[in-house]
């Protein structure tokens, strides 16, 4: 089941890539920037909330048939494309499409760029390192 923390990390991965959000059949949506420091921006934020109310009913991601409700529901995974190793939607439950986002993105994979990441902690990372570092000078 994919948890809402993991939707919204899968569509911060694609807004990076720059690809939109449909809400409301017509009207795309690309938050920028999508993160900020050691978390998610203020305009992703706010296209979250915009996603996730009532009032915008089937959003989906651009090139995708999942609607962002879909993906909050109990049948669905968030799991790495093997092509790409994107987080893709997967149905726990039956059959699903083997097509991942990136079908149509033509300069994608491509392993010449960062990939898409999520937010991160750089005191914690440091300090990490640091914990790291320490370890193997004792040994």
């Amino acid at each position: 089941m994919a948890s809402e923390q993991q939707v919204k990390k899968y569509l911060a991965y694609w807004f990076l890539l720059g690809k939109k959000v449909i809400i409301g059949g017509n009207q795309g949506v690309l938050p920028q920037p999508v993160m900020q420091g050691e978390s998610y921006s203020q305009a992703f934020e706010d296209c979250w909330q915009q996603i996730i109310s009532s009032a915008a009913g089937n959003s989906y991601l651009q090139g995708t048939n999942e609607t962002i409700g879909e993906l909050l529901t109990g049948k669905w995974d968030i799991t790495p494309c093997a092509r790409c190793s994107m987080p893709v939607p997967m149905i726990d439950i039956g059959v699903s499409s083997l097509d991942c986002t990136c079908n149509d993105l033509t300069n994608w994979p491509n392993l010449d760029l960062p990939k898409p990441r999520s937010p991160v902690n750089n005191q914690s990372q440091l300090t990490n390192i640091r914990d790291r570092v320490q370890n193997r000078d004792f040994k």
